[in-house]
């Protein structure tokens, strides 16, 4: 696989880590879990999703490290969360149950 290959695919992970990431800290609010589950998450659930949201957001910044040098990588991995911010606000607004599937753990109610 060519360099180039591998820096598309790298970077394809950092968009998916970081909409991960960005979709765990939003969960992780009682008032879009209301929205996802039709009820609160207990506190350790939440506590969960923001250390799983920061770390998503944290593997999308090292894999951006891994494929340029680190001024055009935090560019990269600034736009990567701000794309991301907009997908789980647009998902929220528009099918809020569709971000279920980033925590099956939680039992959700159909």
């Amino acid at each position: 696989m060519s360099d180039a290959a591998v820096s598309n695919w790298l970077l394809a992970a950092a968009v998916l880590a970081g909409m991960a990431g960005m979709g765990w800290l939003a969960l992780s609010m009682q008032a879009h879990a209301q929205q996802v589950w039709g009820r609160a998450l207990p506190a350790t659930a939440s506590r969960l999703l923001r250390w799983l949201g920061a770390t998503g957001i944290g593997v999308a910044l090292a894999l951006c490290l891994r494929v340029d040098h680190a001024s055009m990588a935090v560019l990269v991995w600034v736009m990567t969360l701000a794309f991301s911010a907009l997908v789980i606000a647009m998902s929220l607004a528009w099918r809020p149950r569709a971000l279920r599937v980033l925590a099956p753990w939680t039992g959700s109610r159909r």
